[in-house]
């Protein structure tokens, strides 16, 4: 089991506490608000309420042994930074904070953020991507130049053999894993006889560029 405290119970914090602990953590749910704090409490492991930006009660709580903290906090931005500056003090290793902006981002990082959370804009990019591209399914970018896709495969790849495909010749790109939802299994590094369904998922991976291309692909 894993520890985790999150200080702000807005939305975000409050939706990241509760599947945290339904996952099977250990959570400490932290706010100002009294009322935030009952809410979130039968989702959690505790509930407290706390001025996260007082430096001795939040040293008190022993966050220095958690596995990460999450700090959403709202719109008032020196709120966050100063709470993160304290959780980098008392000596988090992993704190992830949600930031308001690019310039927020990059006080957060100044501070100790080792992670900076835009939900907003993470969320604007994604649905984008999926008005754009509806055969892709899910999407996590490796860095500036790779791409780690689930898509639906294009007809001309219907029935049709991987070693026919040759997709890494071809269009540069590796199938890693195929998503059997007639069969509800995976098939991890399936072979090169292996027949595509319509029904199947590819798992592909790949730089974007590539990627891109077969996407266009009908």
């Amino acid at each position: 089991m894993k520890r985790f405290a999150v200080i702000g119970l807005g939305n975000f914090g409050f939706h990241a506490a509760k599947s945290l602990f339904a996952e099977g953590n250990d959570v400490l749910a932290i706010d100002i608000d009294k009322i935030r704090v009952q809410a979130i409490d039968p989702y959690s492991t505790e509930a407290i309420v706390l001025n996260a930006t007082d430096r001795e009660s939040l040293k008190a709580l022993g966050l220095e042994s958690m596995d990460g903290v999450i700090v959403s906090t709202g719109t008032k931005i020196s709120t966050s930074i100063l709470i993160c500056l304290y959780l980098q003090e008392i000596g988090v290793k992993k704190i992830l904070v949600k930031a308001i902006d690019d310039d927020h981002a990059k006080i957060l990082r100044r501070v100790g953020a080792t992670e900076v959370i835009h939900p907003e804009r993470d969320m604007a990019i994604r649905i984008s991507r999926g008005l754009s591209h509806p055969n892709v399914l899910d999407f996590i970018p490796l860095g500036n130049e790779f791409d780690l896709v689930q898509v639906a495969p294009p007809e001309g790849f219907v029935n049709k053999s991987l070693k026919d495909l040759n997709l890494r010749a071809k269009h540069n790109v590796h199938i890693i894993a195929i998503r059997e939802k007639t069969a509800d299994h995976v098939i991890l590094a399936p072979p090169a006889e292996y027949i595509i369904k319509k029904s199947d998922i590819l798992i592909m991976l790949g730089k974007t560029m590539d990627i891109g291309r077969i996407k266009e692909l009908k």
